[in-house]
């Protein structure tokens, strides 16, 4: 696999999963426009969300079943379609309905993910999935500052509008270098396709190991972005939510840095990097913990946890699909429920904690998320070597 073709599914997956947190800095705007209470706003985002781990279950497994190539061109196509719908809505239901089908569909990317590990070479898995991984969580961190200038630029239809014109060039795009799915399809029917999922989880206990991990260090990244704005947009910082949206260009470049982790699983270094990893998890919520004296340690902080998060993230995955590599679909969806089980989790406990123990409790619940990620690992890892 080329490394054009590998950046090239990089930016599709980033183009899928910004499209599910869009809205995240537009509530205000969707709230004037649709005559909807700021109590009532956040509904947006939870159907949002709760479809798309509706998608995980239903639709990424079908890369297993079906051709991937006219997958995930009609999954894109549909992502144009829906994302459309949304910068088009008349009315709040209409909102709804298609923020439910963005969230549904924006599953695409695991599909893109376990297709690019079978393009690659064994050789180069690791290095392939830590590359297209990474336009994963270069989209979510860049979703926010992509909405908030063109919002400011042009209003809230702007950033779906535009985003459908940008996904409907990767669909053209994508159209010219997917290669034909030619391998022997697998003999079952979509139940059964569904309940082999719950039956990978019975008889892979890397995927067990794995999986547990994505949730605790999803849980720990959500847990700083959810709740970051919250210090940063009240005194004595008080910053501009372009200014807080910026903050998002630290992370991208501890993701990108995080590519090389798949390498080092090729080389079968995944263990080691999977605890190195934790531990710089750990130890990057200090800096973090004086974001209200220093946005320098913010910057420093924000860095090290999405490197730590995305090395392991790339190791996991790298290591769950040399396990069944006639299942890698299957094995993704079931990974990536537990990474959405996570972020959700992180999210809500990280802004109840910021109302009762201020940003210091936050820290602390992360610092404790990341802990007991690490030692989940040592404890596996030791069950493994005796």
């Amino acid at each position: 696999m080329s490394c054009s073709v590998a950046l090239l599914f990089a930016a599709a997956c980033g183009m899928a999963v910004a499209s599910i947190y869009f809205a995240q800095p537009l509530l205000d705007s969707l709230s004037g426009e649709f005559g909807l209470s700021q109590s009532t706003i956040g509904i947006v985002i939870t159907v949002t969300q709760l479809c798309y781990a509706l998608g995980l279950v239903l639709l990424v497994p079908l890369g297993d079943l079906l051709d991937r190539r006219r997958l995930i061109l009609g999954h894109m196509l549909l992502s144009v379609l829906a994302v459309t719908v949304v910068g088009t809505a008349p009315t709040g239901a209409v909102l709804l309905t298609g923020m439910a089908a963005v969230g549904l569909l924006a599953v695409v990317t695991q599909t893109l993910v376990a297709y690019a590990s079978i393009l690659a070479a064994p050789s180069q898995r690791g290095r392939v999935v830590g590359l297209v991984t990474s336009g994963v969580v270069i989209g979510i961190l860049l979703a926010r500052t992509f909405a908030g200038i063109l919002t400011d630029l042009a209003g809230w239809r702007s950033v779906y509008l535009v985003s459908a014109a940008l996904m409907l060039f990767m669909v053209a795009a994508l159209a010219r270098v997917l290669p034909r799915d030619e391998r022997e399809k697998a003999p079952m029917t979509y139940m059964q396709l569904l309940r082999s999922v719950f039956d990978l989880f019975a008889q892979e206990r890397i995927l067990r190991m794995r999986a547990a991990l994505a949730l605790l260090i999803f849980a720990a990244f959500s847990i700083l972005w959810t709740s970051l704005v919250l210090p940063l947009g009240s005194p004595p910082l008080s910053l501009s939510h372009t200014a807080i949206g910026a903050f998002g260009f630290a992370g991208v470049s501890g993701a990108l840095a995080a590519a090389r982790a798949g390498r080092l699983a090729d080389r079968g270094f995944g263990e080691r990097t999977t605890g190195i990893a934790l531990a710089l998890l750990i130890v990057s919520w200090l800096p973090i913990s004086f974001t209200e004296q220093s946005l320098l340690a913010l910057i420093v902080g924000v860095i090290t946890l999405d490197l730590a998060v995305q090395a392991v993230h790339v190791t996991n995955q790298t290591m769950i699909f040399a396990v069944r590599p006639d299942a890698r679909s299957r094995l993704t969806a079931g990974y990536m429920v537990f990474y959405s089980v996570g972020s959700a989790t992180g999210s809500i406990a990280s802004t109840s904690t910021y109302a009762y123990a201020g940003w210091s409790g936050v820290c602390l619940l992360g610092a404790a998320v990341s802990a007991t990620a690490l030692l989940l690992w040592a404890f596996t890892r030791r069950q493994v070597s005796g």
